[in-house]
This record gives structure tokens, sequence and C-alpha cells, in this order.
């Protein structure tokens, strides 16, 4: 979690950077791209000669393995204004501030959750791996030490675990989608709804 909150914080002002910027778009997406290529199993030993067996390495597992989804779709859904749109702000006297901030970010949240659901499961596997290659504690151990063991039982378990504690995150995502984004569905559920033969005849 302190992983994955670190991620959401840099990710979005990284995003925000990202999107509003030709020139930082230019000068930092092949980074990323590069960065998040880099096979995170080869990166944990690193981070652990760098920062030791402990915490350390688990964050920043987790925080390198979720932040390109979060960066990425933040960027990509803030610059999804209509240029008629911008235009009859800039005319209404809006500087590129106010038009990024106050249509251009709300209008990339829905984008913005559809990452942190993407996230969430990226963020577990980062940091079981990390338990698993270079840790002494943490379900990615535990799972680690049982295999060894032949204790598959509680290989299962903490298998189990994961995908409850994912699932959980996964839905909290959801709930703060549809309370924080409810006008992006307003169309589709006026669509799904139809008015009943009483009130053709009303």
């Amino acid at each position: 979690m302190l992983g994955f909150g670190l991620s959401i914080v840099v990710d979005v002002l990284l995003g925000f950077l990202v999107g509003s910027s030709r020139m930082a778009y230019a000068a930092l997406y092949p980074l990323m791209v590069a960065l998040n290529s880099m096979p995170k199993a080869a990166v944990v030993p690193i981070l652990v000669v760098w920062f030791c067996i402990g915490l350390g390495p688990g964050i920043l597992t987790t925080f390198l393995i979720s932040f390109f989804p979060i960066t990425v779709n933040i960027a990509t859904g803030l610059p999804t204004l209509e240029p008629e749109l911008e235009d009859v702000l800039y005319v209404l006297g809006a500087r590129r501030w106010d038009v990024l901030v106050k249509v251009g970010l709300p209008r990339s949240m829905p984008y913005f959750y559809g990452s942190l659901k993407v996230a969430i499961t990226l963020a577990f596997v980062g940091t079981v791996q990390e338990e698993m290659t270079a840790d002494d504690s943490g379900i990615g151990y535990l799972m680690q030490t049982a295999g060894s063991q032949q204790r598959m039982s509680l290989a299962f378990a903490g298998l189990v675990t994961i995908g409850v504690m994912a699932i959980a995150m996964y839905e909290l995502f959801s709930w703060l989608e549809k309370r924080t984004t409810g006008w992006a569905r307003r169309g589709s559920e006026a669509h799904c709804w139809r008015p009943s033969a009483r009130a053709h005849a009303r």
C-alpha cells in the first residue's frame, strides 16, 4: 500500500505534466517506456543491494511496476478535449491552466480509475515477486518457504489471500469511480432507460 500510494501521487503529477506539455511528452515518454520495459525480476537484486533487505525494496518494486499505467492514462486522458470546446473556453476568458485543471483533469478521471484497477493487480504481483526473490517476510516469502517444504495448502492459502486483497482493492476503486465519475455514465444509463407503456399513454 505504501508503494502503491506513492505511485499514485507521483504518477498523477507526472501524468499531468506529460499530458499538458508537448515538450515534456517528447522528453519523458520514451524514458518511461524504457523504464517499464525493464524486467522487474532483474531490478529487485539491484534494489536489495542499494537498500538492503526490508521494506524499501518492496515499496520501490511496487512503485516501479505500477507507475506506468497510471501515468500513461492520465497523460492520455488529459488532452482529450475537443478543439472546439477549447476554443469556446478560451473565448470565454479561460486560461490554459483553467482548461487543464477545471475541465481536462475531471475528463481524465475515468482513465485514472481504469489505470488504478490495472495498477493494483500489478502492484500485488511486484510485491510478491520481491518478497519471493529477496525478502525475509511477507506473503511471497511465506509461499516460497511453503513450496520448499512441500506445504502446498499454505502456499495456496497465500495465493487466495493475495486474490482476496486484489479483489477488495478493485471493488474499492470501482465504488469510488461510481461515486465521483457518475457523469461519465449518464449517457449510457439514459440510453438503457425506457419509458413504460403507461407513460406513453399519458
